[in-house]
């Protein structure tokens, strides 16, 4: 039961870093995006780096749960940082969730249960992966991230955010990967950490992963970004999971179930990210705001609790 308090707590850590960094990189200039000179400016920013601090907890909670339990269980579970930054997103911004988030968060966090339940992870065989495995898996996982960007440079507006926020998820997929075969590293001492390749390329990767969330969200805030991102993390860990670190999973009509969980989460983040809570424009929080008043059928006089 750790490794999922442990995904669950990251997940936590990373909706207050999304939601600070959210606040901070929506005051730069779009022209700055997929530029190094973007993250120079955010650095003069501290709410971006209290954000940074925050993401740095979650990665350490990710870290120990991967430690501690296979890929597939944990990277779906960090997907209920959605519905946590909704909440936020709310505190900060003085708007009130209503009906239609509350509801597809219950939704979402029915699915991702089911998901686990459906599929029931075990632990691999990560000592095990061979060069074959790492070059095979990494190299498509690169490829996927470099024709991401690619596309993304092509195209302009929420398109580019839209694009970016996938490209992110990929990258996020493989950085869990990479901290997967680190926390096995560590079980040979911490010298076999800092002498091996791993720990390098997950600092290489974390950070390329990193600089493409602050495009995307520079590129179009979180209401484009996030339903990529959310959904495109949790495949890409699995995926590494079931096929690289050998993870075991049920087959059989558990798979369908599985599909149907993981369908039903999906149609709650396309919920969710509608959201007008994750608009960037005071547009976006009035409508809330209307939103909150027709989901309790009527709004409430200023002053009361």
């Amino acid at each position: 039961m750790l490794s999922p308090l442990l995904a669950v707590l990251a997940a936590l850590a990373n909706a207050l870093a999304s939601a600070l960094q959210r606040k901070a990189a929506r005051e730069e200039s779009t022209t700055q995006n997929l530029r190094l000179r973007l993250v120079w400016h955010l650095l003069h920013r501290p709410v971006w780096l209290g954000g940074v601090l925050s993401l740095i907890a979650g990665f350490l909670l990710q870290a120990v749960a991967l430690g501690s339990g296979p890929i597939s269980e944990v990277q779906p579970l960090l997907t209920l940082d959605l519905p946590a930054a909704l909440i936020l997103s709310g505190f900060f911004f003085g708007s009130r969730l209503g009906r239609r988030e509350w509801a597809a968060s219950a939704v979402m966090a029915a699915g991702v249960a089911g998901l686990l339940l459906a599929l029931g992870p075990g632990h691999g065989m990560s000592s095990s992966v061979s060069w074959t495995g790492w070059l095979i898996g990494g190299g498509i996982n690169v490829l996927l991230i470099v024709a991401g960007v690619l596309w993304a440079r092509r195209a302009s507006g929420t398109r580019r955010a839209a694009l970016l926020g996938v490209t992110t998820g990929c990258a996020f997929g493989l950085t869990a990967a990479l901290i997967k075969a680190v926390t096995n590293t560590y079980s040979h001492g911490l010298a076999a950490v800092f002498t091996g390749w791993e720990l390098w390329s997950m600092i290489a990767v974390g950070a390329c992963a990193m600089f493409l969330l602050q495009s995307a969200m520079n590129a179009g805030g979180l209401l484009v970004t996030q339903p990529g991102l959310t959904m495109a993390d949790p495949v890409i860990g699995i995926l590494w999971g079931v096929l690289v670190f050998r993870e075991e999973v049920r087959g059989g009509l558990f798979i369908l179930l599985a599909v149907a969980c993981a369908a039903a989460a999906g149609t709650a983040v396309m919920t969710l990210s509608r959201s007008p809570l994750l608009s960037d424009t005071s547009d976006g929080q009035e409508e809330a705001g209307r939103a909150g008043e027709g989901a309790d059928g009527a709004a409430r006089p200023e002053g009361t609790g």
